[in-house]
């Protein structure tokens, strides 16, 4: 059986990216997404490039449904090999105006999901004595702006949560990495709302996404003698 890149959180840009990038190296691709029908496009591209992928719709916030998808995908499809967990949530507010829902419902989607993600996977890996889990994070992952206490209180989450269970797993030749992403990605959304983004584009001022997946097949290709836990990537000119 082929081995499998499961990525939760598979969207248009880096999610895609990375599915595709995985998918070149014979992997199947296993993409999820909360709807089913919005991975239609980029399982098509991969199997028209002559890899193999099949989409899913999963709320990864729920634990009966993470738990289905990883057991369905390793009877169906094949081992999970590489695990990444891509979902971003990121939104702004004033802390004065953030409601319990809404902290609640970032923290589900950008911590709580990573969780599920990766202990179910981790247990699979574990049998097996090998693995990848690439956890993505972002600049909230370390600073705490203002209007992003949602978000960032959920990424610091995250990045918690990565560096417990590389500690617990590397041991056992489970290779968990958090990457950082420091910088404006070249997305459809950053060019409507970031008045600079063309011009950022045309100077390599943002993040491409094929490169950003580019990282995370190294990532994986990292011998266990020099692994790295920890991944930052920004673009040459963003100030950090």
């Amino acid at each position: 059986m082929r081995p499998v890149c499961l990525v939760v959180g598979a969207g248009d840009f880096t999610g895609g990216a990375i599915a595709k990038r995985f998918a070149r190296e014979g992997f199947v691709a296993c993409v999820v997404r909360r709807h089913a029908d919005q991975l239609a496009s980029l399982v098509e591209e991969i199997e028209r490039e002559g890899g193999r992928a099949i989409g899913y719709g999963v709320d990864a916030r729920q634990e009966s449904e993470v738990v289905e998808l990883v057991d369905r995908v390793e009877r169906e499809v094949g081992p999970i090999e590489v695990a990444v967990f891509n979902i971003g949530a990121n939104v702004h507010f004033s802390i004065l105006e953030t409601t319990a829902r809404v902290y609640r419902k970032v923290w589900e989607m950008a911590a709580l999901a990573g969780f599920l993600t990766g202990r179910e996977c981790g247990k699979r890996m574990v049998e097996r004595g090998r693995g990848t889990i690439l956890l993505t994070g972002a600049t909230a992952s370390v600073r705490g702006s203002s209007g992003f206490s949602a978000f960032a209180s959920a990424k610091h989450a995250l990045r918690a949560l990565s560096q417990s269970m590389a500690r617990e797993l590397g041991p056992k030749n489970i290779h968990v990495a958090h990457v950082l992403i420091d910088g404006a990605i070249d997305t459809e959304w950053i060019h409507e709302n970031l008045p600079r983004a063309a011009e950022l584009k045309e100077v390599d001022g943002l993040l491409d996404p094929d490169a950003i997946a580019e990282n995370y097949w190294h990532l994986h290709q990292q011998p266990r003698t020099a692994w790295t836990l920890e991944l930052d990537l920004r673009p040459y000119m963003e100030s950090f």
